[in-house]
């Protein structure tokens, strides 16, 4: 067997760095080469200016954790982050701006589930029993369904409170996929990882810092001090097999550290961009098995996500982060209070899940949805950011690229065959793994 010695990896985003890692950690020399200036990926700080001219880190999408991300929180501290400092943690809340909605107590599971159901405001008794019985029924059949079963078909029994005010948002939150289109088998492993993982496993853990220095950049960091290197600004054009198994990185623009053979390649770029690289290799003599994987990659279908952020002097919420009703015409379904989590105070982030619709639209929509739910009428726009690709949709059935993609040729990513969505955790759980396949 060909032991890998020298690795690249393509793409420096949260699956990315945790594979770097991993593969350092295996003794291996890792390079890293990202086509953007930042770290990152699809989770990344963006620079902006408030209405007066202040400057602000914000990110390319406000993203959230839960206490169950093990591996998301492990990484943090290998690589000097303290997740107490750098998140806010809150009991799991799916709240309105009127007060109604789940709240779990800082109890063991499952009683903080029975007390937050219990005495969740607005919700009638109907509504907590059918809760109740849906929740026990997947305990009992393991959290598991028909692999066709949508999160709608699957919680059919429920009301329709339920349905808006708490599968709904939860659904879009997890998996940024409409529950009518979503996967019932992977929504019910992430209520059993995070609702039944543990004391604390479906906390919220809010970001206080950017997203770059969440992770990334401490990654970063962390993989020079043990002799990796992380190249940005090279896109990679190419992978060109050479004799013995090895790899040549073609890059663009040209750099030094491409022009040296590698033994070992994992892709954790995005899903669109591995599939061009494989689809190169497919055409090459001998590698005809590459067509099947790229072709899978190809298939996956995207969901956007807008994030708007906007500034009004001396706007708060009464807690860190909120749910919204969401309808066509007010889109967003949860706002964060950026001046709660160590930003700028008056700081709002409106987050669009599963969003469609122009940029300045959906703005103006968001905008009239805080006057109308929230009575902040003087906020002013800072930024408004589309991720068009923000997400694969997760729907039932779902065939997902495998992490093995050719010998000496790996895969990463949260779009990666694995049991969660696209989620930060996904990704990096599934950056750890692939450097077991090298």
């Amino acid at each position: 067997m060909n032991v890998a010695k020298n690795v690249a990896v393509i793409g420096a985003g949260w699956a990315g760095m945790a594979a770097a890692i991993a593969h350092t950690q295996a003794g291996r020399q890792v390079t890293v080469f990202e086509a953007a200036r930042t770290v990152g990926g699809r989770a990344r700080a963006v620079p902006a200016t408030l209405p007066d001219g202040t400057a602000a880190a914000l990110d390319n999408g406000q993203h959230i954790l839960i206490g169950a991300y093990a591996e998301s929180l492990r990484l943090m501290r290998l690589v000097g982050v303290d997740p107490a400092a750098a998140l806010l943690r809150l009991p799991l809340t799916l709240q309105f701006p009127d007060g109604q909605g789940l709240r779990l107590p800082d109890l063991a599971p499952p009683l903080d589930a029975l007390l937050g159901i219990a005495q969740a405001r607005g919700w009638g008794w109907r509504d907590k029993l059918a809760l109740l019985r849906t929740a026990a029924a997947w305990q009992v059949r393991g959290f598991r369904c028909a692999p066709g079963t949508s999160v709608a078909a699957l919680c059919a029994s429920l009301t329709p409170r339920l349905l808006a005010e708490f599968i709904d948002p939860l659904c879009v939150s997890a998996l940024n996929t409409p529950a009518h289109e979503a996967s019932g088998q992977v929504f019910l492993r992430v209520l059993q990882d995070s609702l039944f993982s543990g004391r604390g496993g479906s906390n919220l853990l809010l970001p206080r810092a950017d997203l770059g220095a969440l992770f990334p950049e401490s990654a970063a960091r962390w993989l020079q001090d043990h002799g990796g290197a992380v190249v940005a600004g090279q896109r990679a054009q190419r992978l060109e097999p050479l004799p013995g198994g090895r790899w040549q990185v073609v890059c663009s623009p040209c750099d030094d550290a491409a022009d040296r053979p590698f033994d070992h390649v994992t892709l954790a770029c995005p899903s669109w961009e591995a599939g061009r690289l494989v689809a190169d290799l497919s055409r090459t003599a001998g590698l005809a098995g590459a067509a099947p994987w790229s072709a899978q990659a190809g298939a996956l279908r995207f969901e956007a996500i807008t994030t708007v952020y906007a500034h009004a002097q001396g706007a708060r919420l009464p807690q860190p982060m909120l749910a919204l009703r969401s309808t066509p015409h007010a889109p967003a379904q949860f706002v964060f209070d950026r001046g709660q989590l160590g930003g700028h105070p008056g700081l709002l982030a409106f987050v669009v899940s599963a969003s469609t619709g122009e940029r300045a639209a959906l703005e103006q929509q968001v905008l009239q949805q805080a006057a109308t739910q929230l009575g902040i009428t003087a906020l002013r726009p800072v930024q408004t950011v589309v991720e068009k690709r923000a997400t694969f949709a997760c729907t039932p059935g779902l065939q997902r690229p495998a992490p093995q993609v050719l010998p000496g040729l790996t895969a990463c990513g949260d779009y990666v065959d694995g049991p969660y969505p696209a989620t930060l955790e996904g990704a990096v759980l599934s950056g750890t793994a692939v450097a077991r396949l090298a």
